[in-house]
C-alpha cells in the first residue's frame, strides 16, 4: 500500500473515532449545585448490562461513591436535564437517580448486574479522578474505557481493557468481598413510563415498590 494512502486512511480512522465521541462540559456551578453525598460506605459498583435470554453483555458503566456519587457512564445514553455531565462522567447520583439510572437499562430483553466492592475513601477518590481522566468515549467503547480507568485505581490495576463488558464482569466477580445484586424489569410499559417522565424534567422515586414524587 502506497505510503500517501496508508497516511489517509489512518487519518481518517483516527477522525471517524474522534467523531464518535461526543464530548460534554457542563459548568463548576451545575457540578456543585448537583453534588450528592451519600451516607453509604465507600465503594466502587461495576454496572453490566446482560441481554435475555442470550446472556450477550450490552454495556459497562461504573458507580463510584466516594466524597461523591458519580456514574462513569462511557459511550451511555441515559441522561437526565438535572444531571450534569463532563465526558461521559454523570454527577449528582441521589438513590433516585440511581434507580433511574438502573431501570433505563433493565428490561424485557435485558437485565442489569450490580456488583460492588466496599474500598477506602482513598480509593474510591481515586476511582473518581481517574474516570474523570479518561475523556469522551466512542461508541462500543464502554467496557474498553471502563477497564482502562480501573486500571489507574489502587487494587483494580489487573482490569481487562477490551470490548466485552461480560469479560470485565467477569474479572470484576473475581475481587475480594464483592457483592452482587440483579436487576430485572418485564413490564416495558412502566419502563416506558418512567422514561418519558424524566425526559419531561421532572423527579420520581421508588417507595415500597411504587413510582412517587420526591425530592432529587
Amino acid at each position: 500500500m502506497p505510503m500517501k494512502r496508508r497516511a489517509f486512511l489512518a487519518l481518517t480512522l483516527t477522525a471517524a473515532l474522534a467523531a464518535c465521541a461526543e464530548p460534554r462540559w457542563a459548568d463548576d456551578e451545575a457540578l456543585r449545585r448537583a453534588r450528592f453525598v451519600s451516607n453509604e460506605p465507600p465503594s466502587i459498583t461495576l454496572f453490566t448490562v446482560i441481554g435475555i435470554p442470550r446472556g450477550e453483555g450490552g454495556h459497562s458503566a461504573v458507580m463510584i461513591n466516594g466524597s461523591q456519587r458519580v456514574i462513569y457512564d462511557p459511550a451511555g445514553s441515559w441522561e437526565h436535564p438535572q444531571i450534569p455531565e463532563r465526558n461521559d462522567v454523570l454527577y449528582g447520583i441521589t438513590d433516585n437517580f440511581k434507580r433511574f439510572y438502573i431501570d433505563y437499562h433493565a428490561r424485557e430483553t435485558y437485565w442489569v448486574a450490580e456488583d460492588t466492592v466496599f474500598v477506602s475513601r482513598e480509593v474510591a477518590d481515586a476511582a473518581i479522578r481517574a474516570v474523570e481522566a479518561q475523556g469522551a468515549s466512542p461508541k462500543s467503547y464502554c467496557a474498553v474505557n471502563s477497564g482502562q480507568a480501573l486500571q489507574n485505581v489502587p487494587g483494580f490495576e489487573g482490569a481487562p481493557g477490551g470490548f466485552s463488558p461480560l469479560k470485565l464482569r467477569q474479572w470484576f466477580l473475581t475481587r475480594p468481598g464483592v457483592q452482587s445484586k440483579r436487576h430485572q424489569d418485564g413490564d416495558p410499559a412502566n419502563n416506558h413510563d418512567v422514561l418519558l417522565r424524566q425526559k419531561d424534567g421532572s423527579i420520581e422515586g421508588y417507595r415500597n415498590g411504587q413510582l412517587v414524587r420526591a425530592p432529587g
